[in-house]
């Protein structure tokens, strides 16, 4: 039986990849087994709960108008617990029936990615070894081409060990695909589980998402595949203009609305989205800036703008702003960055861009000042810099110099003068 691998146990993987699995075995479609394994020490529980009932759990979807519905997921048939050398998980990757090795490690992840590359570069050398055969490398995660950020990353790590022969089998024998995956969810808390037990079911490893799920991937592929696409996974040639409007409209506005969010007060993203001036803040972005930048496009992108703003005022996802404020030193990069950088190119206002770096400089002096309710968690941000930032005498001219955050723009005097003008201390 083809297999699987997943490095991650995280509550996304379980209410997507894991979920599109489960549909194709329902659909009578389940040769693809999922083993889903952890890298990192920390989530004992879960791992116990998830052991407890042989990888299943339940998923509880919400619609924005508060339906409720309740899904016993299976696909994962066996759960890897984290242990020092992953043996198991490292065994597993280089077996021949691995054909996919899918991940989850969050955008940060990739910005210092040595636990996942050295992880894959192990695997990869063990199926060198026993001639396991070729596998395709997955990722997961809201990246931009984030398929390729993988293969790069890899072959960089190989160069680094010398490995020649090694990294002459990686390019002949993997396939690294771009995908954009999309599916709001939130931390799972007590309450899940114990609507969970009311429903009937076990409460162990319960988690929570909203009813919209989207997964476009790109048909490469080098060792089989499951046939996503009789259950509504789109295989295209390019995921690139999918990525784009997602990464662009979806997810900066979701940062920037959890950033203005905290700043009112408030705790959760749909309370932040019943503010006129903070739901406005996101349309206008969308609708003046990021729309034009990726028009043409295969998709309706104001109907996209719309579903989006909807999906963001889903009371009963209970998503918190804190959940989405976290890692803006990889959002405002990978989100927001591309935008303002194709708007100065072609002459254009970035005025309703700016106000969502603006939005973070004027969150992180709050961090700063040590003045947030909840711990802020960065796993891009060098806390000594952004400190230094927020102490500057000019932090908006800090921020705009700041080279991770804005490349080739920073110090570019039109994002400054932009930053300045909607920024408020």
């Amino acid at each position: 039986m083809p297999v699987i691998l997943h490095l991650g146990l995280g509550a996304f993987h379980r209410a997507h990849q894991a979920v599109y699995l489960q549909r194709l075995h329902e659909a009578g479609g389940g040769s693809w087994q999922m083993v889903s394994g952890n890298l990192c020490a920390g989530q004992e529980p879960l791992e116990a709960a998830l052991a407890a009932q042989g990888g299943a759990y339940t998923l509880e979807t919400v619609s924005p108008e508060g339906e409720r519905h309740y899904e016993r997921i299976e696909s994962v048939g066996r759960v890897l617990p984290f242990e020092r050398g992953l043996h198991d998980l490292l065994r597993l990757g280089a077996d021949a029936q691995t054909g996919i090795i899918s991940f989850t490690v969050t955008e940060a992840g990739y910005e210092d990615g040595a636990l996942l590359y050295t992880t894959l570069t192990s695997i990869l050398r063990e199926r060198q070894r026993t001639g396991a055969g070729p596998v395709t490398l997955l990722s997961c995660d809201n990246l931009r081409h984030n398929g390729d950020v993988v293969r790069t990353g890899l072959l960089r790590q190989l160069r680094s060990e010398s490995d020649t022969d090694l990294l002459a089998w990686v390019e002949a024998n993997t396939r690294c695909p771009s995908c954009m995956v999309d599916r709001i969810t939130p931390r799972p808390t007590p309450e899940v589980g114990e609507r969970d037990a009311l429903a009937g079911f076990e409460p162990g490893a319960a988690l929570m998402a909203e009813t919209f799920c989207q997964w476009v991937i790109e048909d490469d592929f080098c060792n089989g595949r499951p046939a996503w696409e009789r259950v509504g996974v789109e295989l295209v040639e390019s995921v690139a203009p999918f990525e784009e409007a997602k990464i662009r409209i979806l997810n900066a506005s979701h940062s920037a609305i959890a950033w203005a969010g905290t700043l009112a007060g408030y705790h959760f993203i749909d309370e932040a989205m019943g503010d006129p001036a903070i739901r406005g803040m996101a349309h206008d972005f969308i609708t003046n800036d990021v729309i034009p930048c990726l028009t043409p496009s295969p998709m309706d992108l104001p109907a996209y703008r719309d579903t989006v703003l909807a999906r963001f005022s889903n009371a009963a996802l209970g998503d918190t702003c804190q959940r989405v404020v976290a890692d803006g030193f990889a959002k405002i990069p990978g989100f927001i960055a591309p935008t303002i950088r194709e708007r100065l190119a072609r002459g254009e206002s970035i005025a309703s861009s700016a106000r969502l770096p603006a939005l973070f400089l004027a969150f992180l002096q709050r961090w700063h000042a040590g003045e947030l309710a909840q711990p802020y968690q960065d796993q891009a941000m060098a806390p000594a810099v952004a400190h230094a930032i927020c102490a500057a005498a000019d932090p908006v001219l800090a921020l705009s110099l700041n080279l991770q955050l804005w490349g080739d723009l920073a110090g570019d005097a039109r994002l400054l003068a932009a930053l300045r003008n909607p920024y408020q201390p």
